[in-house]
């Protein structure tokens, strides 16, 4: 495919939420995972790629995250830098979400998410423009776990890096910190379970909070987060820089988190499908994993490189937390992400 193809996006079309770049072309696209949903992106080229001069190959990046983001915000941003850094990158919503197709929308699949990083790279490596044996990942936040777990089923990923990295279904199926005893991973079962029964019943799907967990008093929450009430001084540092994002800084109508819901049912398959099971596949192929030293997850990326097979590499950034990697420019380390896929995708 020639870049000349793609139309560049219209003001009217262009809803990102970052600052944006004039430098760096961005062409809405759409592409097929072998599932036969269709994904929508954003292509992102360096300055001067799209010339119809211009006969080089580039190294390329598919990029998506964190989980119940769209492409207009964390996963543009990065796009869009690392474009002008000299690749072809291309930044997608995953299958049900932001403008991509799937018919039940809001809803998440472990598998299907993966899916939809292999067919990106089938996007992109088809690109004139692009060396496609020169293409690496990036996972954000959610995303990053299904980045790495299609890095270790596709070789064609030649490298793979993670910013704020989360394994959903570690996540979903055991709580923070893995914190759920068994009688409540039980009573979360018992809970889905009921609601299968419901929606079936209805013919829809409910709407639920997907970070299903317990308040001080034992009580199951599992009711959406409402976006107009704003957290208190007292509230959890982490809800709290969830909020700042979703609902201040970078809100997006397409976005699920904080301003829609998932499907009450959505952690259903997170608990079935378990990730991080092949990371020895990954053997030889470069991997980077990014946390912020303050951030409530950072242990899922220690964990990681703890089991992960060598060339592994872990940075911690000082005082950032977990959001701090989706859109602070002065923390995400931009020039460490260029350093490493320019060394491991020659």
């Amino acid at each position: 495919m020639k870049i000349q193809e793609f139309k560049l996006v219209t003001p009217e079309q262009d809803t990102r939420t970052f600052e944006i770049n004039p430098a760096v072309h961005m062409y809405p696209v759409r592409f097929s995972n072998r599932y036969g949903i269709e994904l929508a992106g954003h292509l992102y080229v360096p300055e001067g790629a799209d010339s119809e001069s211009n006969n080089r190959k580039y190294p390329a990046l598919v990029i998506a995250g964190p989980f119940g983001a769209v492409k207009e915000q964390a996963a543009g941003l990065y796009a869009q830098k690392m474009a002008s850094l000299g690749f072809v990158t291309l930044a997608f919503d995953p299958s049900f979400c932001g403008e991509s197709d799937g018919k039940v929308r809001n809803t998440a699949s472990p598998d299907i998410f993966t899916e939809d990083f292999s067919a990106a790279v089938d996007f992109i490596g088809l690109l004139d423009i692009v060396d496609r044996n020169r293409i690496g990942a990036i996972g954000i936040c959610g995303l990053s776990g299904m980045a790495i777990t299609a890095a270790a089923m596709d070789p064609r990923i030649k490298a793979v890096a993670t910013c704020s990295m989360y394994d959903m279904s570690r996540d979903m199926s055991k709580g923070h910190l893995d914190y759920y005893t068994k009688e409540q991973r039980r009573e979360i079962r018992d809970y889905l379970a009921a609601q299968r029964w419901k929606d079936a019943e209805s013919g829809t799907f409910a709407l639920g909070n997907h970070e299903i967990g317990f308040d001080e008093e034992g009580n199951l929450l599992t009711a959406p987060i409402d976006p107009s009430i704003e957290p208190g001084e007292d509230a959890d540092p982490a809800f709290k820089a969830f909020y700042n994002y979703y609902v201040k800084r970078a809100r997006h109508p397409r976005a699920v988190n904080f301003v829609s819901a998932w499907t009450a049912t959505m952690p259903w398959s997170f608990w079935e499908y378990a990730q991080m099971t092949n990371l020895a596949d990954l053997e030889g192929r470069p991997l980077l994993l990014v946390a912020g030293e303050n951030a409530h997850s950072r242990y899922y990326s220690e964990d990681v490189y703890r089991a992960a097979p060598e060339p592994k590499e872990l940075l911690i950034i000082p005082e950032a937390d977990h959001v701090d990697l989706y859109d602070n420019m002065d923390k995400i380390p931009f020039e460490k992400l260029d350093d490493f896929f320019k060394t491991n995708l020659k």
